[in-house]
């Protein structure tokens, strides 16, 4: 089959994009707002994307009418922190994915711990193994269409990683138990891999 996005309906494209790039990890996303407002949502387009210096990015989608919290107070602040999901909160991390009205605070919603963060105001979220607290790089404007994005990369300042999940220096991903997200409601877990050596 061959698909040409303009001739399927946004939910198709959708769809085939997140049912085919899969396992997608998670951004928890905690950010405030220039009035203190805390606020904390998932992002599952999300990757690391440079080392030195650390950057990490995530798209925030538009919501119909408007920008979603987590970008505007990102617009206003240039501050956020990226939480890594383990398993064993990714129920309360999904509590946080609601279509809440501004100025409801996810902390509070999932009952998910804020942290006090070193460099920036938003919080860590306490659950969280790894966190990436980060100041704005570059605000990437991918589409204004109501069903559009922006690319938001940030340059990592702090890493906060809770030595239970360290190993010779390496997080191991038995301790961690990161989830990915899939297509529809499903998430995958990360304990199923396999090795392959790189070419020397």
């Amino acid at each position: 089959m061959t698909i040409i996005p303009e001739s399927r309906t946004l939910q198709d494209v959708h769809r085939i994009l997140i049912g085919a790039v899969v396992p997608r990890p998670i951004a928890l996303v905690s950010s405030v707002s220039a009035e203190g407002i805390l606020n904390l949502a998932p992002f599952s387009f999300f990757n690391a994307v440079c080392s030195d210096p650390p950057v990490i990015c995530f798209a925030a989608a538009r919501r119909a009418g408007g920008k979603k919290d987590t970008l505007a107070n990102i617009e206003s602040t240039g501050e956020f922190v990226v939480n890594i999901v383990s398993e064993d909160f990714a129920e309360r991390m999904n509590r946080t994915a609601g279509d809440y009205a501004p100025g409801v605070d996810e902390f509070a919603v999932s009952g998910l711990t804020a942290v006090k963060s070193e460099l920036v105001k938003p919080p860590r979220v306490g659950e969280s193994r790894v966190n990436f607290e980060c100041k704005l790089l570059q605000n990437i404007v991918v589409s204004d269409r109501a069903q559009g994005s922006n690319l938001i990369l940030g340059t990592v300042v702090r890493m906060h990683v809770d030595d239970a999940v360290l190993m010779d220096g390496r997080i191991d991903p038995d301790r961690l138990r990161a989830i990915g997200r899939m297509g529809g409601n499903s998430y995958s877990r990360t304990t199923d891999r396999f090795e392959i050596a790189r070419p020397k």
